[in-house]
């Protein structure tokens, strides 16, 4: 964990500059791809990724370690090949793994909070899950464990083959000639990312597009048909610890209403979207059946929200920071409450772009849990040794912070969908 936490403070910073050099190049092509609050809520999700994995939420079935161990045919050392095997082998496991995230009803709330931006730019590539806790594909490393790829190899490859898959999150990039046979482009995963019904569950590759055209999920973008972004059943927040289980939720209710024993069962495991015949018929989901009907969330935000919004952001994103650099040097109770405390940070600020009533409550908890954590630890995690004052700023951010909340919320009001009913149609 300390290499993981050593590694992202050397990743984000350079994601945050390709980000903002996607977003000058946009500005110079005369394109919008970036959206304030979309952005924001972007970043923010990724932050809760980072802070999942920091606190080892990540629950194992079967190690692949144990597995190496148990199933290796090979003794092989670890030379440049083993790697590049290793490289290839973890790919085939992502396709398949990605691919069940898209087909399975419940293992789709692994993964709808990656596809929930209504955006396609690199800073959605950065909503990653924290409902991903239990590590369910195992079976899919039976054949590199087969061959002995030491587990140090895996270890290493991992967070290369997570990241290489950052940059074709892109609208900038256009068809990239002879690689579009070969690798993943950012055409590729325009495609992907689409929800226009030609465009549904293809190019699940990770790196390697070959996988696609293999296992016949192929599609090539196609310049008649623009991708349209986003899910079909459109999750209406900013806040990315609600889209994490929103998916859930709606199953969860499903089962509790069907009347068939059968369906209660089933459902979790039917192909995605799949409802029981007699809830969808009481209870029907709106959902954007043409893609180009697509109307994109908006709450809505005066200039004095949005500017707190990204006030927000930048706070968080250096309090996460923080933890990162100072991970060695914290116990693992401090991790978890500094963690904690983040989490219910982020769900603050971004119930608050919603202009969400659960945002007060939300900063009420913050402010005490806030003030627990300063009085508990002497002051904030250490930060006053290198920052003088560093408490007392920490403090009068936090009554800041819930002040806003109850006057933007007092001025402004819940917020007002924009999404016109004309243009949703019923599921069942």
């Amino acid at each position: 964990m300390e290499l993981y936490a050593k590694a992202l403070t050397f990743a984000i910073p350079f994601f945050l500059i390709l980000i903002i050099i996607e977003e000058i190049a946009a500005r110079r092509m005369k394109r919008h791809i970036n959206y304030g609050m979309d952005t924001i809520s972007s970043l923010s999700s990724g932050m809760t990724n980072t802070l999942k994995n920091l606190m080892g939420l990540s629950i194992a079935i079967v190690s692949y370690g144990w597995m190496v161990d148990k199933v290796a045919l090979f003794h092989i050392e670890s030379t440049w090949l083993v790697y590049v095997v290793a490289f290839i082998g973890m790919d085939f496991v992502g396709y398949w793994s990605h691919r069940f995230d898209h087909k399975i009803n419940a293992f789709w709330n692994r993964h709808i909070v990656h596809h929930s931006s209504e955006e396609f730019n690199l800073s959605c590539a950065l909503r990653q899950s924290v409902s991903a806790i239990v590590g369910i594909y195992f079976f899919l490393y039976i054949p590199i464990a087969f061959l002995g790829v030491p587990g140090e190899v895996v270890a290493i490859v991992a967070p290369i083959h997570l990241f290489a898959q950052f940059w074709y999150h892109t609208r900038l990039i256009g068809k990239m000639g002879f690689l579009e046979h070969i690798l993943v482009t950012p055409s590729h995963h325009r495609v992907h990312h689409a929800i226009n019904d030609i465009y549904l569950d293809k190019n699940l590759s990770q790196i390697f597009i070959f996988w696609d055209k293999l296992f016949g999920t192929f599609q090539e973008e196609l310049d008649e048909e623009p991708p349209v972004y986003g899910v079909k059943k459109p999750v209406n927040t900013w806040n990315p610890l609600i889209i994490n289980y929103v998916h859930l939720w709606s199953l969860i209710q499903d089962a509790w209403r069907t009347q068939s024993w059968w369906d209660k069962l089933r459902i979790w495991f039917m192909p995605t979207g799949w409802r029981p015949a007699d809830v969808a018929e009481k209870y029907p989901w709106n959902y954007w059946k043409n893609a180009y009907e697509q109307v994109k969330y908006d709450s809505k935000p005066s200039k004095v929200l949005f500017a707190w919004s990204w006030l927000q952001l930048v706070v968080n994103f250096a309090m996460v920071f923080h933890v990162l650099v100072a991970f060695v040097n914290f116990q693992y109770l401090e991790v978890m409450l500094y963690a904690i405390f983040m989490m219910v940070s982020i769900f603050a600020y971004t119930s608050l772009m919603d202009k969400a009533r659960v945002a007060l409550p939300a900063e009420i908890i913050r402010f005490v849990v806030g003030l627990g954590l300063i009085y508990w630890n002497g002051g904030w995690f250490g930060l006053q040794e290198y920052i003088p004052g560093a408490t007392v700023v920490v403090g009068i951010y936090l009554a800041a912070s819930l002040l806003m909340a109850f006057l933007i919320l007092s001025k402004e009001g819940k917020a007002k969908v924009n999404l016109r009913p004309a243009e949703l149609v019923s599921s069942n």
